[in-house]
């Protein structure tokens, strides 16, 4: 429960018998201080991501504690929960409490932090006070140029033949509900060298979309193609034969092997290019292939057998993107390729996605943020509860018209004038 999980190895009571009315009575006590309306009998596990960041909070504030740090609590909420995080940061600070918050939103940062510090390669840069800051010097700061010197797609090139396209997908339950719509006809394709930007909120089907592509998840109804043939995607495998690849929205969770080193983690789907003598893998090949792709991709790494948890956000991407180059994908799904990394990380990620356009590759950009969307694709589709609510090209898309389409289904006529 929520008590039980503010008050863990600290419940009131006496031997091992523990005072239960006490108990969430103090957690009632705290919670109403945080400004949040919750049930201490709740159970965590139905909380949303928002609500589980307050039981955390709740559980620093029932020690006592006069400093609480915040390692990236934004990173996983909506537009509406960080206003209220942020709006609970500066009742603690008006409560007396200090808050260290490290974020990678410097937004964010600039409009609640009284004094910035940043770092680089882990050393001190500099701290300064934000009164004195605008948003440019601390870029600056953060990778040694300003805000106009980061990569910008501003080019387009020429775009090749279909290389997927998806008719009438659909899928319906879900874990809570086996009636909820998850996919409700859902057609688009997307051609060789284009990037095809997807936007949604968060909860719209983005990432179901994404799983069922790449055969994660199946569909009930519809069919995909690829290269103008109609393929069976009833699993990874399928997908993986068919030239089709994932960047999963959580690198952590879903891509990567945090015990093992840069090495395997990067040569595990090409492994069957790299065997030789039957079961035994080319060291050597092996070696090469990390190699070139550190190279091409600039992976910072101590060396191949570093572990793969110990590198940065930025560079664990880049070993998972570079896991996928080194089959050769002709389609390339990326959910959210930029969430947890720094600014200087993120534009080269962004040139990285623009270059594999460049070559060729299909590349379908899931992003929970619009100017990213906005500055990168060459066309974007909206969804909204499993359906396709629009589809613009790079100069008809704006920030409102995404919003409209994502949060009402249409856009306005005002706004297509």
């Amino acid at each position: 429960t929520i008590a039980e999980n503010v008050f863990i190895g600290r419940e009131p009571g006496y031997a091992n018998f523990i005072h239960w009315s006490r108990l969430f009575r103090e957690t009632r006590r705290i919670t109403n201080r945080l400004g949040i309306n919750l049930d201490p009998r709740r159970i965590v596990r139905s909380l949303s991501v928002a609500e589980q960041q307050m039981v955390e909070i709740a559980r620093a504030l029932s020690t006592e504690s006069s400093m609480i740090i915040m390692d990236e609590p934004t990173s996983a909420l909506t537009e509406n929960e960080v206003q209220q995080l942020l709006a609970i940061m500066r009742d603690l600070k008006s409560q007396g409490l200090s808050v260290i918050f490290i974020t990678h939103h410097l937004e964010e940062a600039m409009s609640i932090c009284d004094r910035l510090t940043v770092l680089r390669d882990g050393r001190l840069v500099g701290t300064q006070n934000t009164a004195n800051v605008v948003l440019d010097d601390v870029i600056r700061m953060m990778v040694g140029r300003s805000m106009s010197e980061l990569f910008q797609r501003t080019e387009t090139h020429e775009l090749g033949e279909v290389a997927l396209r998806a008719r009438d997908l659909s899928r319906s339950g879900t874990a809570r509900d086996p009636n909820a719509i998850v996919l409700d006809n859902i057609n688009f394709e997307v051609r060789c060298g284009e990037i095809l930007g997807v936007a949604g909120l968060i909860g719209a089907g983005r990432t179901e979309l994404a799983r069922v592509l790449f055969g994660a998840d199946r569909f009930a109804r519809g069919e995909i193609e690829v290269n103008g043939r109609r393929v069976n995607i009833r699993s990874p495998r399928d997908a993986i034969r068919h030239g089709v690849g994932l960047v999963p929205e959580d690198r952590k969770q879903q891509a990567l092997f945090l015990a093992l080193a840069v090495r395997p983690n990067l040569s595990m789907a090409a492994l069957s290019r790299l065997l030789r003598l039957g079961d035994f893998v080319n060291t050597r090949a092996e070696q090469s292939l990390v190699h070139d792709y550190q190279r091409a991709l600039n992976i910072h790494m101590a060396s191949p057998e570093q572990r793969v948890s110990n590198l940065s956000g930025g560079n664990q991407q880049k070993v998972v993107i570079a896991r996928w180059l080194a089959l050769k994908p002709q389609v390339l799904i990326v959910d959210e390729p930029t969430r947890g990394i720094d600014i200087a990380a993120k534009a080269e990620v962004h040139q990285l996605l623009d270059d594999l356009a460049r070559q060729g590759i299909a590349v379908i950009m899931i992003s929970s943020e619009l100017p990213e969307i906005l500055s990168m694709s060459d066309r974007i589709i909206t969804i909204r509860e499993g359906r396709l609510t629009g589809e613009f090209t790079r100069a008809e898309a704006t920030e409102e018209k995404l919003m409209q389409a994502m949060a009402l289904g249409q856009v306005s006529r005002e706004l297509e004038v």
